[in-house]
């Protein structure tokens, strides 16, 4: 069922071996074999990692678990496909960037285009049933994705990390200040956004500490989509 391709499996391929994996896994089983839908698809809890290998990371934003409503997982955190309504704590991401880079929001929540640039968009856990938020914390993947929180931290140099809300504050608290960047800030939901996260500039924040690590910025404008239909 779990299966890690690229750089990813040989760092991590050990981890799904383990029992805390083996028990994850049979509860998602046995959660299936029930009846129960589980966002996202199977073959999408790797996705962060699928799409970006732990040599090309630059910057990690963590978010708690994934969508839990028709549609929306994907495998990516804060993403939609083109064609899904923009969540209301990405629209305030975007929202930001808008403001912080001046550039121009889109029209469509699909951050495919970061992930391929280096941004692993990792949520702390990695599949919910659908319409219930949280329902799988504490069955494991906080484990697993911990483990990939410290092999960046270990083995790469100069990443930024975008912390938003106290749950990724804590997930995040062994990371290496001197040896990387951590932005940190209210989460972006409606219910906490305008605490500081907006206006907290860590889109431009993170560009300037790559460029000044000799490493490429990463181009937050994302292109449209054909559905104009995305901001209803």
């Amino acid at each position: 069922m779990f299966a890690l391709t690229n750089s990813w499996r040989t760092r991590l391929g050990g981890e799904l071996e383990k029992p805390y994996m083996r028990s994850l896994e049979a509860f998602l089983l046995s959660e299936q074999s029930a009846g129960k839908t589980i966002y996202p698809a199977g073959r999408n809890y790797f996705a962060a990692l699928d799409h970006t290998s732990v040599d090309q990371v630059k910057v990690v934003i963590l978010g708690q678990d994934p969508y839990h409503g028709e549609g929306q997982a994907h495998g990516l955190s804060f993403s939609v496909k083109p064609g899904v309504k923009v969540p209301p704590s990405l629209r305030n991401i975007f929202k930001e960037q808008a403001e912080d880079l001046h550039i121009d929001q889109p029209n469509n929540g699909y951050l495919l285009p970061w992930a391929e640039q280096g941004v692993l968009l990792l949520n702390a856990v990695l599949s919910v049933e659908k319409g219930a938020a949280g329902s799988h914390q504490g069955k494991g993947w906080e484990i697993f994705t911990d483990k990939i929180i410290e092999l960046l931290n270990r083995e790469c140099e100069a990443l930024v990390f975008m912390l938003w809300g106290a749950g990724a504050e804590k997930k995040g608290a062994q990371i290496d200040r001197k040896k990387h960047l951590v932005l940190e800030g209210p989460h972006p939901s409606p219910l906490s956004a305008y605490r500081g996260f907006l206006g907290c500039k860590h889109f431009s924040k993170a560009n300037a500490y790559l460029k000044a690590h000799g490493k490429a910025p990463i181009n937050w404008q994302l292109p449209e989509s054909e559905d104009r239909q995305t901001w209803r």
